[in-house]
């Protein structure tokens, strides 16, 4: 039986989330918050964070930010689903097209899973604050690439180059997005045309 593109696009997101949620739930099971593994030499560590807010650690406006960025996320993941549906039905679509629009939506439904169900299913010994309101989880953030430290003249204290902390399904978000700039602006600009 010949799989549909829809259909195997469907089952790269469904690895996509669940390999995210299995890196999600290693890391939650067997390290402390805070804590830190040296996996590649001082540039690539394992790091457990909890993120309240958006991709890279970065916050979003107290308890209506949070509100305000589940439903974003929720409103970004059905346009993506609808949009990736519509565009694998026609013949004219590259696969490229559609495999980066699938990155996007599956890093976004493995961060919404994170904000809306860890804060019932995981104890406090594991996600300190717990239980949490349905949609008030924390991300769960692990990889951590500090390339190097840097200071400039007026800075008063040395920074970390890429010192942001992050997930799979960020990577998945950026990747794809990256991708389909570099190498697949040509078809939405035709899109754009038409």
């Amino acid at each position: 039986m010949k799989l549909s593109k829809g259909q195997r696009l469907f089952i790269l997101g469904f690895i996509l989330v669940v390999l995210d949620q299995i890196i999600k739930v290693l890391v939650k099971t067997n390290m402390d918050l805070g804590e830190t593994i040296d996996v590649i030499g001082d540039w690539f560590k394992l790091h457990f964070v909890l993120n309240k807010g958006m991709a890279f650690g970065m916050a979003f406006g107290g308890v209506w930010g949070k509100v305000i960025l589940s439903v974003f996320r929720i409103v970004l993941f059905g346009a993506l689903f609808w949009w990736i549906g519509k565009l694998s039905r026609r013949s004219d679509t590259p696969t490229g097209v559609l495999v980066g629009l699938t990155m996007i939506a599956a890093g976004a439904l493995g961060n919404i899973v994170d904000c809306f169900f860890y804060g019932y299913i995981w104890p406090e010994t594991i996600m300190p604050g717990a239980p949490f309101p349905f949609m008030f989880g924390q991300v769960v953030d692990m990889f951590y690439f500090p390339l190097f430290d840097y200071k400039l003249p007026w800075m008063e204290y040395p920074r970390t180059f890429f010192g942001a902390v992050f997930n799979f399904a960020d990577s998945c978000v950026t990747c794809g997005a990256i991708y389909l700039l570099l190498f697949q602006y040509r078809f939405f600009a035709q899109e754009e045309g038409k």
